[in-house]
């Protein structure tokens, strides 16, 4: 019972990766937790992710631009080196109401204000973006609503939006799950439950490329902001 939840994880979680870009550490953890502590659970959802992560990544190569990435990541990546000492320190059920109640915001502004999402942030929005991301991502290895929300903003098509997301998202699971072999969060036991999670992400993933062939910008985006609705609604009431 305990590898078919593992491997319906990440079956689950890289399909919505696959779809949005996003989301599947926020699939994960709702199944993961059951059978694994929270921290060793973040850990081993980021790590699940990486074969599909590699894959969007390769699928959408010739849109990488390290330029869109680098700055963004620096100051991520710097509040997450932070943050993911805190779980023992604040208390997280406020913090996950904190950032659910602000991706239900965010989804409805984006939902219903047609003009959102179309240009780039001013610099002090986008700083913000990447604050609170950092900070979530080192608490639960969650980051990617806001971040998805910031590459969507600065993409000129699909292909592009997903090769600056996923190239994100690869750079921060080694820099992550770094932070985390050397905390003793993530250890040699917690490997069978990364392969076998592995395996049904990528499989997730492959049925995700199939789809989006039949999708345009403009759909992709109303899925994005449905979704992180629904990832606020998640933290705001489980």
């Amino acid at each position: 019972m305990t590898w078919l939840l593992v491997v319906i994880a990440g079956f689950l979680g890289g399909l919505v990766q696959g779809l949005t870009g996003f989301g599947a550490v926020i699939i994960m953890m709702i199944f993961l937790p059951n059978i694994l502590p929270i921290d060793q659970s973040a850990g081993v959802a980021g790590l699940m992710m990486l074969g599909s992560v590699l894959t969007l990544v390769y699928r959408n190569r010739h849109e990488i631009q390290l330029k869109r990435i680098i700055i963004p990541f620096l100051v991520y990546a710097s509040v997450a080196s932070w943050s993911v000492h805190l779980g023992h320190v604040l208390d997280v059920h406020l913090l996950r109401m904190m950032l659910g109640g602000l991706l239900v915001a965010l989804s409805l502004y984006f939902s219903f204000n047609k003009n959102s999402g179309s240009t780039a942030y001013p610099w002090y929005i986008a700083g913000m973006f990447m604050i609170i991301s950092g900070f979530f991502n080192g608490l639960f290895g969650i980051g990617g609503p806001l971040m998805a929300l910031y590459f969507l903003s600065k993409a000129r098509s699909l292909p592009q939006y997903l090769a600056d997301l996923q190239t994100f998202f690869l750079i921060d699971t080694f820099y992550i799950t770094t932070l985390r072999v050397a905390s003793g969060i993530v250890t040699v036991h917690l490997v069978p439950f990364i392969i076998i999670g592995m395996l049904g992400a990528i499989t997730g993933t492959t049925i995700a490329a199939h789809l989006l062939t039949h999708l345009k910008v403009d759909v992709m985006k109303r899925i994005i902001y449905v979704f992180i609705g629904l990832s606020g609604l998640y933290y705001l009431f489980v």
